[in-house]
């Protein structure tokens, strides 16, 4: 299994931005699918983008859709979650999922490797 790491949350205002990684180490990311998800406190884990082993196909939750975006550098064998025009309730610990094969889910079941999260806190 491939083993990922999240990088790049932070606290920061209504209106910001912010840019979380996931780097992949143990072996190659680009036959993997990787679907990014949130957990807010008290709440169930949530998908918010996918992509898919080759970047070419991205797919988002109605809550993030036009304001996040998702991409992969398979050079840095990092995928990337930039987050523009944070709200309040984007505040959540985020996770990178990995799963082997082209497609990226919004299931969180089918994947088999996570990240230990990063905190996102976004203030008013």
């Amino acid at each position: 299994q491939v083993e990922l790491v999240e990088s790049g949350g932070g606290l920061v205002q209504a209106g910001d931005s912010l840019r979380l990684s996931c780097a992949a180490s143990g072996r190659a990311f680009s036959p993997y699918g990787v679907g990014w998800f949130r957990q807010a406190p008290g709440k169930g884990r949530e998908f918010v983008a996918g992509i898919s082993a080759g970047g070419d196909m991205t797919g988002y939750a109605d809550s993030v859709r036009g304001r996040f975006t998702t991409s992969r550098d398979s050079a840095k064998n990092t995928v990337y979650l930039q987050m523009n025009g944070l709200k309040p309730e984007d505040t959540a610990v985020y996770y990178c999922a990995a799963r082997y094969g082209s497609t990226w889910s919004s299931l969180n079941y089918v994947y088999n490797s996570w990240g230990q999260g990063t905190q996102v806190t976004v203030s008013s």
